[in-house]
This record gives C-alpha cells, sequence and structure tokens, in this order.
C-alpha cells in the first residue's frame, strides 16, 4: 500500500512538472439547450448539445524552444452533454488533433486535422452568430460536411499542412495544403485553401478560397470537377453596433453540400446540392447593457442552376453572460425554401430538420 501511494505520488509529481515544462492546458466548453424544430416531415423538440458552440474536451500545449521558436499541439474532442457519447463514434480526438512550431518572427506551421481556412473566415469574420445557434451562417453556406468523407469537408481536413503568417502592418495570411492520400493518385481528393486578411482597429476584412479535388483513385478512377469557394467578408465595429457582410461563389461538386440530405421535407423527388450558386449575408451584433449581446442576420442563397433551389433566411438571437466563462442564450431563425429547394434551420452541431427553429440553452467553458 505504502509502495502504491509512494508511487502515485512520483508519478503525480513528474506529470505536474512535465505539464509546467510544456505549458499544457487542459480547455472545453459545455453547451447544452432545447430545440425545437418545425416544418419539416415530424416536428422535434429535444434537449441537445453544442447549440450554440460544439461542446469539447481538449488539450492544447507550447514548449519554449528558444530564440523566439516554440513548439505546440492540440488534441480536441467532440462530447454530446445530452448523452455523454462521443460525437464521432471511435474517434477520440476528430475536432482537432494537430503538432507543429510557432515563431515570433516568421509565422506558424502545423501537421494534422485542422480547419479549413475558408471556414475560418465564415466563422471569425462573416457571422455575427460565429457559426452558432439557429441562425448559423451554416445553414445557407457551403461548409456542410461533405457526404460520406469524413477526412475532407469544407469544415476540416486531415493530414493538413497549415501555414500562418506572421501579422504585418495589420496584413495575415494563412496557407492550407490537405494530402489526398490517394495510392496512385496524388491529385485525387487533394484540397487547397488560403485566406488573405486586414485587421486594424474597428475594421476586419477577410478574402478566402477553397478547392476540393473530389476524384476518387482505384481500379476504375472516379473523375470529376473541380469544387471552389470563393468568399469576401468583413465586419466593423461601430461601438453601438457592429456591421457584418460577406459574399462567396461556390462552383463545382461539393462546393455547396446539403447539411441534411435525406430529404426532410418529404419531396416527391429528393433534391440535390447545387453546383453553382451564389450567398449573401449581412448581419449585426449590438451590445444590450453591460452583460447582453443582440445577434440578427439575413442570409440569400442564390441557386444559378436550372432548378433554382434559392432561399432566405431570416435569424435573431441573444445571449446573456452570467460571467466570463457562463452564459445563456435564446435564438430563432426562419428558412424560406422556393423551387423545391430543402434548406433546413440546424446549430452549431446539429443539421436540422425543418424551416425553422427556436433554440434556449446554456454555456461554461473552462
Amino acid at each position: 500500500m505504502k509502495k502504491s501511494l509512494i508511487a502515485m505520488a512520483v508519478l503525480g509529481a513528474m506529470s505536474s512538472a512535465a505539464f509546467a515544462q510544456s505549458n499544457v492546458t487542459i480547455y472545453g466548453i459545455v453547451d447544452a439547450g432545447i430545440v425545437s424544430e418545425r416544418g419539416g416531415v415530424a416536428n422535434t423538440t429535444k434537449v441537445t448539445s453544442g447549440v450554440g458552440s460544439a461542446s469539447r474536451l481538449g488539450f492544447k500545449g507550447t514548449e519554449d524552444l528558444g530564440g523566439g521558436l516554440s513548439a505546440i499541439f492540440v488534441l480536441e474532442s467532440g462530447v454530446k452533454v445530452d448523452t455523454g457519447a462521443s460525437d464521432v463514434a471511435g474517434s477520440i480526438a476528430n475536432r482537432q488533433s494537430y503538432v507543429g512550431l510557432k515563431s515570433t518572427t516568421a509565422g506558424q506551421l502545423t501537421l494534422g486535422r485542422q480547419y479549413t481556412p475558408y471556414y475560418e473566415t465564415l466563422r471569425d469574420v462573416a457571422d455575427p452568430f460565429a457559426l452558432g445557434y439557429a441562425g448559423t451562417a451554416k445553414n445557407l453556406f457551403g461548409v456542410a460536411g461533405i457526404p460520406n468523407n469524413n477526412d475532407h469537408s469544407n469544415t476540416r481536413n486531415s493530414n493538413a499542412i497549415v501555414y500562418l503568417s506572421p501579422v504585418v502592418e495589420g496584413f495575415q495570411g494563412e496557407v492550407s495544403y490537405s494530402v489526398g492520400e490517394q495510392a496512385g493518385d496524388a491529385s485525387a481528393q487533394r484540397q487547397l485553401g488560403t485566406w488573405i486578411g486586414y485587421s486594424n482597429g474597428p475594421l476586419n476584412v477577410r478574402v478566402a478560397y477553397n478547392a476540393t479535388n473530389n476524384d476518387v483513385a482505384g481500379p476504375t478512377k472516379l473523375s470529376t470537377d473541380i469544387g471552389r469557394n470563393t468568399m469576401i467578408a468583413g465586419n466593423y465595429d461601430f461601438g453601438v453596433v457592429k456591421a457584418f457582410a460577406a459574399y462567396s461563389k461556390d462552383k463545382g461538386t461539393n462546393s455547396s453540400p446539403l447539411a441534411n440530405n435525406s430529404n426532410p421535407f418529404g419531396y416527391a423527388i429528393a433534391p440535390t446540392a447545387t453546383r453553382d450558386s451564389n450567398v449573401a449575408l449581412i448581419g449585426a451584433t449590438a451590445p444590450i447593457g453591460p452583460n447582453g449581446t443582440l445577434m440578427a442576420s439575413y442570409t440569400r442563397k442564390n441557386d444559378k442552376e436550372v432548378a433554382n433551389h434559392d432561399a432566405d433566411q431570416w435569424a435573431v438571437g441573444y445571449s446573456y453572460a452570467l460571467s466570463k466563462r457562463t452564459s445563456t442564450y435564446v435564438a430563432f431563425a426562419k428558412i424560406k425554401n422556393k423551387n423545391g429547394a430543402s434548406y433546413t434551420v440546424g446549430n452549431n452541431t446539429e443539421a436540422g430538420s425543418g424551416d425553422k427553429a427556436f433554440n434556449l440553452g446554456m454555456r461554461h467553458s473552462f
């Protein structure tokens, strides 16, 4: 018994020393809410996880290597708060998992599973809802996961090499190259993304680009076109209100996959994803008192193909900070589908099942 206690004490001391030397941080978000979805084949009311922000548990760390150079890593797993299960069965760090080097003068280079520059631009610059709640821009912008492809999508890439430049006079950029890893075909399934931006005081502007090679290698190669997304986004903080705007041109296979591709409105002919569309967004956030934030946006999807599956979304939300780490929220969004379109109102982690949704929830970060 004494030997076991001594061994545990030694391991604990070694672990603490290692954490201190490497500056390892355990972090996470616990987000759960009541969601009511209406307008689809079946109305749904449920308690669910990750409405405003995806619930997660992560480890990140840095080690000072000297000369302004540091080693960095992130391992981040998604969690379903409503059930306690992993959000992707059989995965340990499905959200992010990368390692790399960071220089105070040369920028940052990382390898592993990471967000695409296009997704980061939509989340950090374009959307007043920051891709959360019922009003998320993900409902109409082309960042849904590509069906049957967990490694490459417009949200995250596995096998990615990402370089983030230092900030120079307000300018910064990022380049991401995701290796397709298809045997015998170096181009199949590879993905390239980039953004360049300028941030100075109240102004924040970015241009982002994403290109996905949809070919599949094999005995009989499946060849198709390249999906391309180009977006310009910006926001400006006037103090009493922060204004947002974005415009994206999406062309090619998987440039704008449907978030819910299960024919949620029960049409006789199930809609398919458009391969030629534009999306425009205008929105705003405004402080309400010392702890409240009002969010609103209007988004329009313009399908340029023959089917003309257009859609409009109106969204409004409110978040109230109970402390620096804990907040409550309420949100509502409505999509008007046109000409047999099948876009649904989801949230940060779910695609949704109808053309309108109401959220009421709570989020805690640590």
